[in-house]
Formats: C-alpha cells, sequence, structure tokens
C-alpha cells in the first residue's frame, strides 16, 4: 500500500507521540503498580534516561545515507515492539532494568532520524513541516488523555496494554510505502568517526549551545511545575488542564508555522524563542495567579515550539548525512542530555528556593539571546505546501 509522503510522515509522528504521551507519563504509575520501591523506580526511569540519550546520539548517526532512512525507522520500530512485548515476560527488577535499556535505547532515534527525513524531503517535495509535526502533539494529547482515562476505569495494567499496541500500529504504518522515497546523496557521505563529530561541533556550537539553553530551561516545567501548582492550591485537574493549554498552543503554531515564519531565518526565531522563554519563566517565578498561569502556558508555543521550528529549518538547510548527524546531536544533547542534566540541578535548586526555581530558568535562557548562529549561517529555508 502507497501513502503520500507527507500522510506517511504524519501517521509516524501520530503513531510515536501517541505512544510517547503513554510512556512519559503513565510508565511510573506502570511501576509501581507491579509493587516496585521508589528507589527501585527512581533507578529504573533514570536507567532510561541514559539509554534515550545513548540511542539518539551513537544510534541515529549510524545512518549516513538518507535513502535508508526509512528502513532504519522500521527495523528501530520492530526492536522496539519487541522490547515493549518483553515487558509482559517479567517483572523481576533486572529484567526490568534490561527490557528499560533496550526499549529506551531503539525508541529514541526514531525521533531524530524521523525529522531527518522530514528535512530530507522538504529538499525534495513540497512540505510544510509544522503542519505534519502537529499531528505528533495531538497524538500526545489524546492518548494521555485516554490512558489517564483508562488508567481510572481498569487499573495500572492499562497502560501496558495500550503501550503495546500503539507501539504495534506505530511499526505497521512504517511498513507503508511513501509515494516518494527519501533521495539518497551516497556521494556527500562523511566519515562517522570522531574528526567528522569534532567538525560539526565546531562549526554548530553556537546553534547547539542556544538551543540546549532553551531547551533545558524547560526541566524545572516537567518536573515541578505540578507539583508546585499543586502547592499552590491548585487542584490537580486544574494543573492538568494547564499542561494541555500549553500544548494546544503548540499544536496551533505548528499548523500556521509557514505562514507565520515564512520569511524568518533561524536565528530570528531563536531570538522570539529566548525572549518568550525569559518572559515565561521569569513570570512563572513571579506569580502563580490564575491569569498569569494561562499567559505562561499560552507561551510554551514560544519557549519550546518556536525553537523547535528554528533548529528543524537550521538543520534542514545542511546536506546529506550531516542532516542526519546534526539531528542526532540536537535531539540527543538539547532535547535530552541538557533536560537530563538541568533535572538534576532543578531536584536540588526546588527544594531551597521553590517558586524562585523558575526564575533561575529564566537566567538560563538569556544566554541564548548571544549565542544565536550567525545570519549568513541559520540556513533559511522556505516550505510551501
Amino acid at each position: 500500500m502507497v501513502l503520500q509522503s507527507t500522510r506517511w510522515l504524519a501517521l509516524s509522528y501520530f503513531t510515536y507521540f501517541f505512544s510517547y504521551g503513554i510512556f512519559l507519563p503513565f510508565w511510573s504509575v506502570w511501576l509501581a503498580g507491579n509493587g516496585l520501591p521508589p528507589e527501585t523506580l527512581g533507578l529504573l526511569l533514570g536507567v532510561g534516561l541514559v539509554a534515550r540519550f545513548l540511542g539518539s546520539l551513537l544510534l541515529a548517526p549510524r545512518i549516513t545515507d538518507p535513502s535508508r532512512l526509512i528502513q532504519a525507522l522500521r527495523l528501530l520500530a520492530l526492536l522496539t515492539l519487541l522490547f515493549a512485548a518483553g515487558f509482559w515476560a517479567g517483572h523481576s527488577t533486572v529484567w526490568l532494568l534490561v527490557v528499560m535499556v533496550g526499549f529506551n535505547l531503539f525508541f529514541s532515534p526514531l525521533v531524530p532520524l524521523t525529522d531527518a527525513l522530514a528535512g530530507t524531503w522538504q529538499r525534495q517535495i513540497t512540505l510544510d513541516y509544522g503542519r505534519v509535526r502537529l499531528w505528533g502533539s495531538l497524538a500526545f494529547v489524546i492518548s494521555s488523555a485516554l490512558t489517564g482515562k483508562l488508567v481510572t476505569l481498569f487499573g495500572y495494567q492499562s497502560v501496558l496494554v495500550i503501550l503495546t499496541l500503539g507501539v504495534a500500529a506505530m511499526l505497521l504504518g512504517m511498513l507503508l510505502r511513501p509515494s516518494v522515497m527519501p533521495a539518497g546523496e551516497i556521494h556527500q557521505r562523511q566519515g562517522a568517526g570522531w574528526p567528522a563529530w569534532r567538525q560539526l561541533l565546531v562549526t554548530h556550537w553556537r546553534f547547539l549551545g542556544c538551543v540546549s539553553l532553551l531547551q533545558g530551561a524547560h526541566a524545572a516545567y516537567y518536573g515541578f511545575s505540578a507539583i508546585y501548582w499543586q502547592g499552590a492550591g491548585y487542584a490537580a485537574s486544574t494543573v492538568g488542564y494547564l499542561w494541555s493549554l500549553g500544548v494546544v498552543a503548540e499544536i496551533v503554531i505548528f499548523a500556521l508555522s509557514n505562514r507565520l515564519f515564512r520569511r524568518w531565518t533561524a536565528r530570528d526565531l531563536l531570538l522570539l524563542s529566548a525572549l518568550c522563554g525569559v518572559v515565561r519563566w521569569g513570570l512563572m517565578g513571579w506569580t502563580t495567579g490564575l491569569p498569569w498561569l494561562i499567559v505562561i502556558q499560552i507561551l510554551h508555543c514560544g519557549s519550546f515550539t518556536v525553537c523547535h521550528l528554528a533548529a528543524m529549518r537550521y538543520i534542514s538547510a545542511r546536506h546529506g548525512s550531516e542532516i542526519i548527524r546534526l539531528q542526532s546531536v540536537y535531539s540527543a544533547v538539547a532535547m535530552g542530555g541538557s533536560i537530563a542534566l538541568m533535572t538534576m540541578l532543578c531536584g536540588y535548586l526546588y527544594q531551597h528556593l521553590a517558586g524562585g526555581l523558575f526564575t533561575v530558568m529564566a537566567l538560563v535562557a538569556l544566554p541564548a539571546l548571544f549565542l544565536r548562529p550567525a545570519r549568513q549561517t541559520a540556513g533559511q529555508v522556505n516550505v510551501q505546501e
């Protein structure tokens, strides 16, 4: 069965983030439901986070020929499904540790490789990345809400059931054939050794530093916003609505990105994202008033979404295997490593500063204003639908 390439990509994003919307919020619920103590639960989640980082950094760059991206995605989806099935086989700590490592190791590279495929297709066909990527955000909202309802009705066991179904659907969708296959550029292949990595880091250090600061500043929000707002007197349902508002704002900007930012460079988008981040985290450290929290959550579309759009615009302006390599580093460092590092730091800061933690995040985002890549290397790519 052949599917239009943009729809194939949208389906891949939808099924991946549908699965991720189950795993990220509710996997700790499933682990706790199996009787694991908090310290073991923390160990498993921490090991999984490390495996995600290594998967994006080490596995994704192995694909140096863009024409092999779809084959790689199918193989990774199959391995992810096999390890998801492994969770059914036993609940001992050692077994869960092994399966957690395998699941995260193969699940995490799917994002940078799918984004690399989007970047490759942006150079081949008419593709509005924002309107394709929004299906992932929509799927995350749907699956997290659905899983929450199922857990309420049927208990923690439903988490593994729906996760397995979600990963299976992802594999089946990727087995479909896109109407346009990504074009290979074997003549432009570069080595994957240290010289190639060093050249990449030297060339793009300003971009990587900027996005790492902007995305890393979200660690306090991801890890401590719910606790902070509940401590301020808000019900868990209100906190859930606030989180949903942020994702809705994200979806709107993804949908309108081509219309709003057609003539913007990556440098311009990073400026907007940095300004939104400084304002958002500054407000969050200053007040917990509901009207301001609504503004803070709407700003999620600037602090996160605009930053991600800038990264995709910057990366898609590269060529051949550099797209895959840079996409992998962005996913591993900015979307993984920086958030993991900041999360560990935020635990200490929140204990001593409480809401002042978010003011610190505003200071973390501030240097991004000056680290933005130079205009001539920002790599504006205009795409029309």
